[in-house]
């Protein structure tokens, strides 16, 4: 038996079109030991910029000095031992983090109110600019759907030319992919796009025989192959798609300011299906925008780079970008993984200004579908993340370039410094308690009422201070979402939104247990030397069967079971006051079988909860995407 002989046939590879001619341009890799920055006045600087940043650095540290003495003052009675100062430094260090985005949260949020003009002479609306450089989109992939991939390519190239300007844009499809099955899919694909967009087909396919360096290798291979043909490029993840008039204002913007190499849009998380991707896009679009405009209002010229949907300068990444090998021990050593942040310190360094325009619209990606979907590409983070630590000592960063790396790195440490803070939190009432190991019970106990029997008022105060920082970032983004008419539509009013976050608060903190052990773990694994590798993302279908949750997560159900039992031999009381994370890890399985349900999602959405704008009145470029990607559609 051969197969069904109607069956489509894999294109063959040298069926496909050629490649555009070669235009190279030398991408010199870069030296962190040597390098001084280039810090030439940069006419897209925002004004004022040292205030802004001694207003957000000087907030932060003021707010957690006056948390630090508050907290000294509780612990100082009879002396500091050391649980004691490590307590005080695990909560010096979590309460800085904590202040840094509520201190930039309010930032964000009142720009939001104010609803300025954006910045660099950008409009989200209006006539569009016309272009006269070109542009290529480039979209690296590895092991991708190969079908649903060129839906998202088409409707992007159908959006722009509906502009009237595709002749400026030509779009690349970098392939990485390594399964022969998938190159042969690939090429039929690409081949079958081809011939539905006609004529005015502007696409490119590209097989990478060695995918050395991943991701990053696969971008310097094109700008050294064709750079030298299109001055500006935009990376597209294999679930981004944007629209035509976002591409063509984001190309104008890089050619009016010669000094910038990079232009970061907000990317808006859609069509999510589960309850824990529908969950994500209303956490991103009512909260995101508070921290994004608030992080852009400080970062000014110095703004990060999230590696994708963003216009880059190819001439400035050429310059600028090149990344070394890394050298160390495994895995820290290498390939540079988590690229983006590096190359965006590297072309600050060589004199470039960096933005992040967040209310420009038109960009968006989709979420993972699962907490365990985003779990298995946050291990890849953590690794990419804790490499910077071998970039941090760099010569020549500028010092908020430093400062990205830096939060980068953090990210990942918080977990199992939350973890320590819970712990030794818990340790040191017990032992003032008179706990031991021969005698367990202790009536009543709980670690708040030791707490508040050494000065309740103060006690008190820094909870609530503490509570209020970690939340009120969702408080604004609410009130910003409801005080804009158009937003408050579209997330299903403001009843309905707030009660969305109420419930994304409530599923976030059940499902914070099982990401605090699952990155503590990431952590200790890649400081072991465990390699993360590189698998393709699931981008649909987050479902897993019982027996895969049970061997992912039955030993978190395991140790629910024993932190409940050992809670309530010491006290029932504490059994309750431990009850968020005991309820968390005793219900893993659960909890994680439910977010990955899309009828759950479906559930949600047919009572208004969780909607976002682009769900209500999708656009036009997400519409055509989703009609491509439907079963029996033929693209045209």
């Amino acid at each position: 038996m051969t197969g069904d002989p109607l069956a489509p046939r894999a294109a063959p590879l040298h069926a496909l079109p050629p490649l555009p001619p070669e235009c190279p341009l030398p991408m010199p890799v870069q030296a962190l030991g040597r390098g001084r920055i280039a810090n030439p006045p940069r006419p897209t600087t925002p004004p004022n910029m040292a205030w802004r940043r001694f207003g957000v650095i000087g907030g932060v540290v003021l707010l957690t000095l006056v948390a630090t003495y508050q907290m000294w003052w509780l612990l100082r009675g009879d002396g500091i031992d050391v649980l004691e100062g490590l307590l005080l430094v695990l909560f010096v260090a979590l309460f800085a983090w904590i202040v840094q985005a509520f201190v930039g949260a309010i930032a964000g949020f009142v720009l939001l109110l104010q609803r300025r003009p954006l910045r660099m002479g950008m409009h989200a609306d209006g006539p569009l600019p016309a272009l006269s450089t070109s542009t290529a989109l480039l979209v690296p992939i590895y092991n991708e759907d190969p079908a649903r991939l060129m839906a998202g390519v088409q409707a992007m190239h159908e959006s722009l030319d509906a502009t009237g300007q595709l002749a400026r844009f030509d779009v690349f499809v970098l392939s990485d992919s390594r399964r022969p099955e998938i190159q042969a899919a690939e090429a039929e694909a690409f081949v079958a796009l081809r011939g539905r967009l006609g004529a005015n087909a502007r696409v490119h396919y590209r097989l990478r025989q060695d995918n050395h360096e991943r991701k990053a290798g696969n971008i310097a291979d094109w700008v050294r192959r064709w750079g030298g043909a299109w001055p500006q490029f935009l990376i597209l993840d294999a679930d981004s798609v944007m629209s035509g008039e976002t591409l063509v204002r984001l190309a104008a913007a890089m050619e009016r300011h010669e000094d910038v190499a990079l232009i970061q849009t907000l990317p808006v998380i859609v069509n999510g299906n589960t309850l824990f991707a529908r969950m994500q896009q209303f956490a991103g679009r009512v909260y995101g925008p508070v921290i994004a405009y608030g992080v852009a209002w400080w970062h000014g010229a110095e703004s990060n780079y999230w590696g994708h949907n963003a216009m880059v300068r190819t001439r400035a990444f050429a310059g600028c970008a090149g990344l070394p090998e890394l050298r160390g021990v495994k895995p820290f050593a290498g390939t540079v993984l988590s690229h983006d942040f590096v190359e965006a310190a590297l072309m600050r360094r060589g004199g470039w200004a960096l933005h992040m325009i967040p209310g420009l619209g038109g960009s968006y990606e989709e979420g993972p579908p699962s907490l365990t979907d985003m779990l298995v590409r946050d291990r890849r983070w953590c690794q990419g993340n804790l490499q910077h630590g071998a970039v941090l000592p760099a010569r020549g960063l500028h010092w908020v370039s430093r400062w990205h790396l830096m939060i980068g790195i953090g990210h990942y440490f918080t977990a199992p410094m939350w973890a320590m803070l819970m712990i030794v939190g818990v340790s040191i009432p017990l032992l003032h308690a008179g706990f031991s190991w021969g005698h367990f019970s202790l009536e009543g106990f709980t670690p708040t009422a030791w707490w508040r029997e050494q000065d309740g008022d103060r006690f008190i105060a820094v909870f609530v201070a503490t509570m209020f920082m970690l939340l009120s970032p969702k408080l604004m983004g609410w009130l910003a979402t409801v005080s804009d008419p158009a937003m408050r539509r579209g997330c299903g009013g403001a009843l309905r939104v707030f009660v969305g976050m109420l419930l994304e608060t409530l599923l976030a903190a059940l499902m914070a247990p099982v990401t605090m052990w699952v990155q503590s773990r990431g952590v200790a694994e890649v400081l072991a030397g465990k390699d993360s590798g590189w698998e393709a993302q699931r981008r649909d279908d987050g479902v897993l069967p019982l027996r895969e949750l049970v061997r992912l997560y039955g030993g978190l159900t395991l140790a629910g079971v024993v932190a409940a039992v050992a809670a309530w031999m010491v006290s029932p009381a504490l059994l309750a006051w431990m009850s968020p994370v005991v309820l968390g890890l005793l219900l893993s399985i659960p909890i994680v079988a439910l977010g990955a349900s899309p009828a759950a999602g479906r559930w949600l959405r047919t009572r208004g909860i969780f909607l976002t704008p682009e769900e209500c009145a999708p656009p036009p470029v997400l519409v055509r995407a989703t009609e491509l990607r439907s079963p029996g559609t033929n693209g045209n």
